[in-house]
């Protein structure tokens, strides 16, 4: 090959765009957490200053926006277009959930900022608010229905994810035994199922909370009823 001969082929590393600086984002926070993130972090760990992320994002905001929607993505809001909202809710509960242990760090950061620039994680929420709509449930109760699940939803993650004896009172058994009971029922019966303790712990919680939505629900359309029962007599 001559001196001016150049070679081709693929660059060595990708070329610095949009997605290559928010899945680099994404790497960064899953490594060091929401608090050791930084655009300076992020610019050497892609090999370029920090002005030259900026050709591609608008700045921080932009860059976790992208990231919102990385970690968002697998939550498949679609069911609440062809399942009963109750049915849908639980199904996007647990895909919510799979979503944000799989990221954890990203939990605290994202909780924290707002959801203003995600466009595709907004649009999965029109789809969820859409079918809590069609479900029967009053406008105004919507975005409260939605928020009280994400927070049991991102507990339920951040538990996923904890180490396993978290609840295991060690030597301190003798003094707390109806608790130290508790807990070895709970992991006998995660063993005899042969599925995590923390998965035993959302599913019961998740069919109690929904279960108390259809009464609230209920409850909801009754007073309107007797509301428009009353302003018509």
């Amino acid at each position: 090959m001559s001196a001016g001969t150049r070679r081709t082929g693929r660059p060595s590393t990708p070329v610095l765009g949009r997605e290559v600086i928010v899945r680099g984002a994404l790497d960064l926070i899953d490594e060091v957490g929401a608090k050791g993130f930084s655009i300076a972090l992020l610019a050497r760990r892609l090999r370029v200053r920090p002005s030259s992320l900026y050709n591609h994002v608008r700045g921080r905001d932009d860059i976790l926006a992208g990231v919102r929607e990385l970690v968002a993505d697998p939550i498949d809001a679609a069911v609440f277009d062809t399942l009963p909202w109750d049915e849908a809710l639980v199904s996007w509960a647990r895909l919510y959930r799979a979503a944000f242990a799989a990221h954890p760090q990203t939990i605290a950061l994202l909780a924290t900022i707002p959801v203003s620039g995600a466009h595709r994680t907004l649009r999965m929420y029109e789809s969820v608010v859409a079918g809590l709509e069609r479900g029967g449930w009053p406008i105004a109760s919507v975005i409260p229905v939605m928020v009280g699940v994400e927070s049991f939803v991102l507990g339920s993650a951040l538990d996923l994810v904890a180490p396993p004896a978290m609840f295991d009172p060690g030597p301190d058994s003798p003094e707390v035994p109806r608790f130290a009971a508790a807990v070895h029922a709970r992991d006998d019966a995660s063993a005899a199922q042969r599925r995590p303790a923390a998965d035993l712990a959302f599913e019961v919680s998740l069919t109690a909370l929904v279960d108390g939505l259809r009464t609230r629900l209920a409850a909801e359309i009754a007073a309107q009823g007797t509301a428009v029962d009353t302003g018509s007599a």
